[in-house]
């Protein structure tokens, strides 16, 4: 949810991405729980791009509760760019974060 709006707030939609024959498959994920949400509690999740490499992107992200600002989740990601046949390609220029923060 927090790359895809994050791709939305750079004018972009994964939809496109893979009709221009671009995806990403998940390279590594790490996240650290901190403090307990519980069900139906209002969160917030800032994600921010972190690097962009010729092959890969990285994101950070913190959820935090609305309430207090506690966060009680942080973590990240690596996704690989590949082509349609899941070969590495080449990031596309267009890739490299504009945007470098959002929050919803």
């Amino acid at each position: 949810m927090g790359r895809t709006e994050l791709l939305r707030a750079n004018g972009l939609a994964y939809k496109e991405l893979g009709k221009a024959g671009i995806f990403f498959v998940v390279a590594e994920l790490r996240l650290k729980y901190r403090q307990p949400a519980r069900y139906d509690e209002k969160l917030q999740l800032e994600t921010t791009c972190s690097a962009v490499t010729a092959g890969k992107i990285e994101h950070t992200y913190k959820l935090s509760r609305c309430c207090d600002k506690v966060i009680v989740a942080e973590g990240s990601s690596v996704f690989a760019c590949v082509n349609a046949d899941g070969k590495i390609r080449r990031m596309p220029d267009f890739m490299h974060c504009r945007t470098k923060k959002t929050i919803i």
